[in-house]
């Protein structure tokens, strides 16, 4: 008997791909994964429920620790994507590595998918599992699906789907982020209304500090409260949540090109990136911080792509986990205005000297400012040079000046 793992949602798409498997591609057997992320309840019902009407054996698997995990990493590299943490990005590796698990646990020959040919996640999962010897399929992309033919074949069908009316928007939530796109909202033009967003209320007048306190770059503490990672992300989506914290809504562009407009929320994300990058400004030298740019930059990068288990990354993190030995420390964070705002931090390993760089001390040690002087001379030499050579024409002794420290350009 031949047997298929699904990424099973319990939505439309994933739902016509179960007796799509069966008929074009000659499945004895269809098994359905549903990997838990942080979504919420509702969704677990819904794909059970929907498991039931089918008949489809239905596996759930648990990831939120490793998901959370994979989240505080992230942090650590200050991962964002063109201006937003990543969410979704990071979430698809994590839950093809389980579906993958299930698939040889259960003697799978297939596995597959019910994305379309023209999103990243398609991408993502399947870099993942082409590492194995099943086969890769995914109906929507290969058999050229729109969601209107679904529709109706849903309803020929009698598949439990409601003819395939699952709201106006694609949403897609875990414990990082909650993504909101489709309908009026892939006009550029259009300004959404508060109805779209569900982790975040307008923000306010209102304002309140809290104490976020970082281990070797890993956030372990929020007022004086330990928390492990699932708890931790939870407890600051609801809280930095209600003051507005976390909203973006950006023109993204996609692997395959594609520029699209996607609405985020992600309160406990935002909160932990700007406390994080705070305590690295107090606590990283200039070359560090300068270096740690590019690093970081191309972490995220990896990890937008789903790649996050590449040689490179392994690489990058040797360099993270490095400099973020003396990232621990207190950073105080005031939610107001919806934003999440850095407004002080404390470290023993700072990099900071308030004396040495107060306006109200003359002399710290062998350091005085009158040493300033030379320094002063030298900077910018080449530029007065250079634009003296380029000027020579007009005045004979504009070299003589630029070079003789005794006159400006």
């Amino acid at each position: 008997m031949t047997r298929v793992a699904l990424a099973f949602s319990g939505g439309l798409d994933t739902t016509v791909c179960v007796p799509l498997l069966e008929e074009e591609y000659g499945y004895d057997d269809v098994i359905g994964v549903t990997v838990d992320v942080g979504q919420p309840a509702e969704e677990f019902a819904e794909a059970e429920e929907t498991a039931e009407a089918l008949d489809l054996d239905h596996y759930v698997v648990d990831a939120k620790d490793e998901f959370a995990q994979l989240c505080l990493e992230s942090v650590r590299a200050n991962a964002t994507y063109q201006g937003y943490p990543l969410g979704t990005a990071l979430a698809r590796p994590v839950i093809a590595n389980a579906i993958l698990e299930v698939a040889r646990e259960q003697d799978c020959t297939g596995i597959a998918h019910g994305c379309t040919g023209k999103g990243n996640d398609q991408l993502r999962f399947e870099a993942v599992w082409r590492d194995s010897d099943l086969e890769v399929i995914a109906p929507v992309r290969e058999l050229g699906l729109t969601r209107e033919w679904e529709q109706e074949y849903a309803a020929e069908k009698g598949l439990p789907v409601e003819g395939g009316n699952e709201g106006d928007w694609s949403i897609d939530t875990n414990l990082w982020s909650r993504s909101v796109e489709g309908d009026d909202l892939e006009d550029p033009s259009y300004v959404p209304s508060e109805e779209i967003y569900d982790w975040t209320s307008p923000p306010t007048g209102e304002s309140q500090e809290i104490e976020i306190v970082f281990e070797e770059g890993y956030p372990v503490a929020v007022d004086g409260q330990q928390y492990e990672p699932v708890d931790l992300i939870e407890s600051l989506n609801d809280l930095a949540g209600a003051y507005g914290v976390g909203r973006t809504d950006t023109m993204e562009d996609r692997m395959l090109g594609l520029k699209v407009r996607e609405n985020y929320e992600h309160p406990a994300a935002t909160t932990l990136l700007n406390a994080h990058e705070a305590l690295e400004g107090l606590v990283l030298t200039q070359e560090e911080r300068e270096f740690k740019q590019l690093i970081d930059q191309r972490w995220s990068k990896k990890g937008y792509e789903g790649l996050i288990d590449a040689p490179l990354v392994d690489a990058l993190e040797s360099f993270i986990d490095e400099t973020q030995t003396r990232v621990t420390g207190t950073v105080t964070i005031r939610f107001e205005g919806g934003q999440a705002r850095p407004v002080a931090r404390d470290s023993e390993f700072a990099a900071y000297s308030a004396e040495h760089a107060s306006f109200d001390t003359e002399t710290v040690g062998k350091i005085e400012q009158a040493d300033a002087t030379g320094v002063a001379k030298y900077h910018g030499f080449q530029r007065r040079l250079a634009n003296a050579v380029s000027t020579a024409d007009e005045d004979d002794d504009a070299v003589e000046i630029a070079t003789d420290g005794s006159g400006t350009e």
